[in-house]
This record gives structure tokens, sequence and C-alpha cells, in this order.
């Protein structure tokens, strides 16, 4: 039985682009809830990614309180413009009710803040751990953290720790210190940006068992100003072991054409690391893939729709 593979539907970026900055969302916020890079996003709102799955598309429409029809691509644009226009006036209108109230408050506040003296500003940040939903014995799988700070930091360290077992083989950038018996790697970065990315590629043991699931946590750390910050890294998925390839995102034994854009667009960011690019595109190519549990490989595998095109 084929395993159940969620449609793609049309999208139009400009209308979510406004639907999100009429909403005060950031793409970070979208990202998110959805589930996705922020690349990602910014792809859906440039149009670069003009079908998208349509458990995506109704996640996305969630995150932007909004119902699915209005982001989907229309004949008539028109309609869509106008569709937007009354949401956007309706919000105006229920805002303008709460200014009312809300500039009393702010007035309040900002005579109390007058009063007492500035503070320190907080630094503000926040990491978060892209992974992907599935390897297989033996096999390597990148995982991608996101550093995100409100402002300019001196430095800060990222730790990390996944099972016994599992080998970190690569690293963009490198990091201070690896310990692959104990499954802890360390990052310290000097002077680094506003938002930082760091990749990592993982061998599960030969002999893991399908259907276990991988723990990864790490938190980031940072001593602004003599004062140390650090929070937990959360993931945005969760990484299990599966007779299925790392870039085969809904495990259908099959690698789209959405999944391969992806896995470029990873390319493109890491050049540093080795992502299996070659295998990829030949199971792309072929149509399908299977496992061999025996010698622990991906084989590309020719589907009758491919087969007859060539």
């Amino acid at each position: 039985m084929k395993p159940f593979s969620s449609p793609s539907v049309s999208i139009d970026g400009e209308v979510i682009r406004r639907i999100r900055e009429d909403g005060r969302l950031t793409q970070l916020y979208v990202a998110k809830v959805v589930g996705v890079t922020t690349d990602t996003v910014s792809r859906w709102e440039n149009n670069r990614y003009p079908t998208i799955r349509r458990d995506n598309a109704l996640k996305l429409a969630e995150a932007l309180e909004v119902d699915l029809a209005l982001i989907l691509k229309q004949e008539q644009p028109v309609v869509v413009d106008q569709a937007v226009q009354s949401l956007i006036t309706d919000r105006r209108v229920s805002r303008r009710y709460l200014l009312g109230g809300l500039v009393l408050v702010l007035l309040v506040v900002t005579f109390v803040a007058l009063l007492r003296p500035a503070p320190e500003p907080q630094i503000l940040l926040s990491g978060y751990r892209y992974v992907q939903n599935f390897t297989a014995p033996g096999a390597r799988v990148p995982i991608r953290l996101e550093i995100v700070s409100e402002n300019k930091l001196k430095g800060l360290i990222v730790r990390e720790e996944f099972p016994p077992g599992w080998v970190l083989v690569e690293a963009d950038p490198p990091p201070a210190s690896l310990d692959n018996l104990k499954g802890s790697v360390r990052w310290m970065i000097r002077n680094p940006l506003q938002r930082k990315q760091i990749v990592y590629v993982l061998q599960a043991p030969e002999k893991s068992s399908f259907d276990t699931v991988i723990d990864l946590h790490g938190e980031v750390v940072a001593n602004p100003k003599g004062r140390r910050f650090s929070t937990s890294i959360p993931s945005t998925g969760t990484l299990r072991v599966a007779p299925l390839h790392w870039a085969d995102m809904n495990g259908n034994s099959v690698i789209d054409d959405l999944e391969i854009l992806d896995v470029s667009d990873m390319v493109d960011e890491s050049e540093r690391i080795h992502f299996g690019w070659d295998l990829i595109e030949k199971m792309w190519d072929a149509g399908a893939y299977r496992y061999d549990t025996e010698k622990q490989q991906f084989l590309p595998l020719k589907t009758p729709s491919t087969t007859a095109g060539h």
C-alpha cells in the first residue's frame, strides 16, 4: 500500500507577505508554526516556490490566522486583492477600538518609566534545531541550528548532545571541542552575526533499531557585560530511525521536486558539508528508491513512469 502523500497546491506569495506584514508577524514566527525554515517562508513570499504541499499550506494559513482559500493562487487576482483589503480593513477597525484604551495605558507606563532609572538593555537570545524526519542504520543525516540574537554579541557558546554510538562526522563551522564517545560537541563563536547558522552531520550506528526516536538537545550560552545568559535549543521535528532517506521528508520512498529543492537550498547555504547530493539526485531522477538492509545502502529504483520517459 502506497503511503499517503499530501497533494500540492498553488499559493500567492504576494498575498501571503501582505497578510503577514499587516498582522505584524515575523517570518521566524511563521516558520516556527509551520515547521520550516525562515528561508523557505521567504521563498514562498517571493513566489520561488509557487506550489507547496497542502498540509504545509494549511499550517501556513493557521499561522496567518486566515482561511486557506485566501492564500491560494486564484485565476482572478482582483478577487483576492479585495478579500485581502477586506481583511485588512476589518483588522484596522478592530484595532481602533483597542487604541483608545492603549493610549491611556501607555501614557501611565511612560510616566512611571520616566521616574525610574533606565534599565540595562536585555539580551534576547534564542535557538532552533531543524531536524530531518528520518535516517537509516549506518546512514548520515544533517542537523541545522539557527541562533538568533536581538543585540550584537561579542561571543557565544553552543552546546549539543547526541546519543552514545552516534558519530559527528562533519560540521560547519568546525567545533571547538568534540567528544564522540560521550556524544557532546561545543562551538565557540566570536563576534557572531545576529542570525547564525550551524550545520553538523551525524552518522547512525549500524545496529540502530527501526522506529527508534533520537533525542537531541543542547543550549546556547552568552555572557553580555559579565551576566551569564543561557537558553535551551528546542527541535522543530523528531528524528526517527527507519529504512528511509533523510531527504524524503514525507517518508513515501520518493524524492519529489519540492524535497530536492529543499536539499539544493541546504547545499547552497553550507558548501563545506557533504550532503550526498549525487545519490539524492539519482534517486530523484529514478522516481523512487529503496533501502538495502543487508548492505545498508540506498538504491535508486526506476518507476514505470521514469522508465517510459527514458
